[in-house]
């Protein structure tokens, strides 16, 4: 049987999601030429903005740690996106490779939260908030396909 996650690794799942959709969103950004997917891109930006800060001020007000992703991660992802639209910018492509990683944190967020019963209500409802927004955000990019 696994063993469940703390409430502070559930916080740090939620903060490192936003921070890898904000990274994700800033580097596909300058590649995207559709007027309405940039638009849906920046009100995307800002809602895990809005999800990280309220992330860091819970873990700021509790003592908890969080980190950010690595710059060899963040090298990383920016050179895959770069290299993805240089093949293809394509607003359906662009929206394609959102749609997969929007698809990855809301596995990895429910996984984490199916880990963690005992985590603090605070946290959870974080978490839940973050869920529902990428969940809506996928049917969004899919309108985009």
């Amino acid at each position: 049987m696994e063993e469940t996650k703390s409430g502070s690794e559930l916080l740090a799942e939620v903060y490192r999601n936003t921070h890898y959709a904000l990274q994700s969103i800033s580097d596909v950004m300058p590649e995207t030429e559709d007027e309405a997917l940039r638009e849906e891109l920046k009100r995307m930006h800002d809602g895990y903005e809005r999800i990280s800060g309220k992330a860091a001020l819970y873990a700021r007000d509790n003592d908890i740690e969080l980190k950010e992703p690595g710059p060899i991660k963040k090298a990383m992802m920016w050179g895959s996106i770069k290299f993805n639209t240089l093949k293809d910018n394509s607003r359906a492509h662009i929206a394609e490779m959102l749609t997969q990683g929007t698809v990855m944190g809301i596995t990895a967020l429910t996984r984490s939260l199916n880990d963690s019963e005992g985590a603090d209500d605070q946290i959870r409802q974080i978490a839940d908030e973050l869920l529902h927004m990428e969940q809506e955000y996928e049917q969004t990019l899919k309108s985009y396909l």
